[in-house]
């Protein structure tokens, strides 16, 4: 197993990475899409990006937005809801869990995902290296080959959320 040196320091330096990143929903044609940043042809993001120790991670989170989705002279004042779940790394390895596993007293990641309701309209500013896209449900739902397993999940995660398509 290959360990990054960088993520074993910065484990000792700041102790447990935090994540958070933002569930983007809109309603096309009366079904819920999330919007997702796609990089390259096959790799699908949520919008967001680590947390500075110390910091409060839904400030963290409506910074990031800010930065990555707004035009410098336009910025969106984002409406960050409640975390609909967390992902846990227990090793510095990539696989990550719903769950902290019995066997992990010290996780390394903790990645939290947010409901950020959306304003009736805006207007996004995306980096060159991205593409934004609305991706529905249905696409999403059992579907880690291709969107992995945190944003293939997203289905079950919000099916105790109800739509409201007005």
């Amino acid at each position: 197993a290959v360990v990054s040196t960088q993520s074993t320091g910065e484990y000792r330096q700041y102790g447990m990475r935090r994540t958070s990143e933002a569930l983007l929903m809109l309603h096309e044609h009366n079904l819920p899409h999330v919007l997702l940043l796609q990089l390259g042809p096959a790799f699908f993001k949520l919008p967001g990006g680590q947390v500075p120790p110390g910091k409060d991670a839904r400030d963290s989170l409506a910074e990031n937005l800010t930065s990555l989705l707004c035009k410098p002279d336009d910025p969106i004042k984002w409406d960050i809801g409640e975390v609909v779940c967390q992902w846990w790394r227990p090793s510095f390895e990539p696989p990550q869990y719903p769950y902290i596993p019995a066997h992990v007293s010290c996780p390394k990641e903790r990645r939290s995902i947010y409901l950020v309701h959306l304003p009736p309209s805006a207007s996004f500013s995306i980096p060159r290296n991205y593409k934004l896209v609305a991706a529905p449900l249905f696409e999403l739902y059992d579907n880690c080959a291709s969107y992995g397993p945190v944003i293939s999940s997203v289905p079950q995660i919000i099916s105790r959320f109800r739509p409201n398509y007005q």
